[in-house]
């Protein structure tokens, strides 16, 4: 069996907590109870996935932890954008613009630095 620090189970009652907020804040909206749980949904996939890339580094299992890399940036990409749409409606459209482009930069930073610089 695994076990997290502290911490670790702190941040998560924390979310459990924000999303619980979240959702009773906006009861009667749909498609913001959606996010909220597709957002909690991903981050609990990204802190399982981080926990396995790890476990297979220490292995030295470089085939899965290849497979895993794709996974986290997957699913931080998913993240990125789904808070960028969130939140660049309610900006400006240069703003907008903004928050889009850096959501982009930073999707393809992070596929540079998994992928394609040095291992």
């Amino acid at each position: 069996m695994e076990r997290h620090s502290a911490l670790t189970k702190i941040g998560f009652c924390v979310l459990l907590a924000n999303s619980a907020l979240a959702i009773y804040s906006s009861r009667g909206h749909a498609g913001s109870v959606a996010f909220v749980l597709a957002a909690d949904a991903a981050l609990a996939l990204l802190f399982v996935a981080l926990a396995k890339y790890e476990r297979a580094a220490e292995e030295g299992d470089a085939a899965a932890g290849g497979k895993i890399k794709g996974a986290v940036w997957a699913l931080s990409t998913l993240l990125t954008a789904m808070f960028a749409s969130r939140v660049a409606p309610l900006m400006p459209p240069f703003a907008a613009a903004a928050v889009w482009l850096m959501s982009a930069a930073t999707a393809i930073a992070g596929f540079w630095a998994f992928f394609l610089s040095n291992p």
